[in-house]
């Protein structure tokens, strides 16, 4: 499969299921703190600088950065930010400027990616450039797309092909990344998804639930494209061992991938409209009904494909009333995921018969 190659476009359809919709349910931070950010950059940026720092830190270890070579010291500063990157707090998920943090994060974007040529195989560093893209492309590019659509297709239309390249670079990253931790199981995982799976364990999970969601979106994006959307077995197999590994990573947001996972497919397919009410109940328990994500994907999945005006009206009320400042690691999703239960609610008529 190749991800980084030009997807078709999908005409747009009021009824469309965007499985990519799910993605703003745990937008967070792809970067560290400002001052380990400031501090590699200059260690990248000129080893001179490195060396001053560390002359004035201490005599030895001036000593071992004039002896370091500049391709070893560069490795060890995206070494360094990687490991800022998986661990460091939350930057952008506490903001609630989604427009400031869409104009910071493509700086920031290809800063990783950059980082990612002085040290390939750093898993923390994959695992920003997939959660990264997949973040940024939904949230900035998707979306916009979204409420582009009414009034200028041909703009909606150029929009989502850039996300469907952008999603396809996140999946990219999250092969490159699975197969850091377990080699082989990309073959392993067309071959047997719940055996090449078994021997990921719970720290693993991120990995797993941002590659699901990059190729999920993908997949969602271009349903024609038959390669691509063979992998949707994959997709499920990975999320479930997410799940089966950290029901409660993000806040239950694994949990939304199968609202609309369930709720978008007819029973004929697979789908359940009783497991999506489930997962949305799950949702709900482990963020204590502080995200608004899931339901908004229930609303505009489940409720729009049954025409069920009154909960739809219900639910985005609902996630319209959460109070953003209550968990402020997840204020910018709740942000974006309000601005677009507004969104629903202002095109009803399009999206419902009666």
């Amino acid at each position: 499969m190749t991800y980084n190659t030009r997807l078709p476009i999908l005409a747009p359809s009021k009824k469309r299921v965007f499985i990519n919709s799910i993605v703003a349910s745990a937008i967070h931070s792809s970067c560290g703190s400002m001052s380990d950010f400031l501090f590699i950059s200059s260690l990248i940026n000129a080893q001179r600088c490195a060396q001053r720092l560390a002359a004035l830190l201490c005599p030895a270890l001036f000593l071992a950065a004039m002896l370091l070579p500049g391709c070893s010291l560069q490795r060890f500063a995206a070494n360094r930010l990687g490991d800022a990157l998986a661990s460091g707090s939350s930057v952008y998920a506490t903001d609630d400027d989604p427009e400031l943090v869409a104009a910071a994060l493509p700086f920031g974007l290809k800063t990783i990616e950059s980082l990612l040529l002085q040290s390939p195989h750093h898993r923390g560093l994959l695992l920003a450039a997939t959660s990264g893209f997949t973040q940024y492309s939904y949230a900035f590019v998707q979306t916009r797309a979204d409420f582009a659509e009414d009034h200028d297709l041909a703009r909606a239309k150029t929009l989502r092909e850039e996300a469907g390249i952008l999603y396809c670079r996140a999946l990219g990253y999250g092969m490159r990344a699975l197969e850091e931790i377990r080699p082989g199981v990309r073959t392993a995982l067309a071959a047997e998804p719940n055996a090449a799976l078994s021997r990921f364990r719970a720290a693993d999970v991120p990995q797993l639930y941002w590659t699901a969601m990059a190729w999920g979106a993908a997949i969602a994006l271009n349903k024609t494209d038959a390669e691509l959307g063979a992998g949707l077995p994959q997709v499920e197999a990975l999320m479930k061992r997410a799940r089966e590994l950290d029901e409660g990573y993000e806040q239950g947001a694994i949990y939304d991938f199968f609202i609309v996972y369930e709720g978008g497919r007819p029973a004929a397919a697979g789908g359940s409209v009783e497991r999506a009410r489930a997962s949305l109940e799950r949702a709900l328990q482990l963020s204590k009904g502080l995200r608004a994500a899931p339901l908004v994907s229930f609303a505009e999945t489940v409720d729009v494909g049954l025409q069920n005006r009154p909960e739809f009206i219900k639910l985005l009320k609902q996630a319209l009333a959460i109070d953003v400042n209550a968990l402020p690691e997840q204020r910018l999703a709740n942000v974006i995921a309000q601005r677009r239960a507004q969104w629903l609610l202002a095109r009803m008529d399009r999206l419902f018969v009666e």
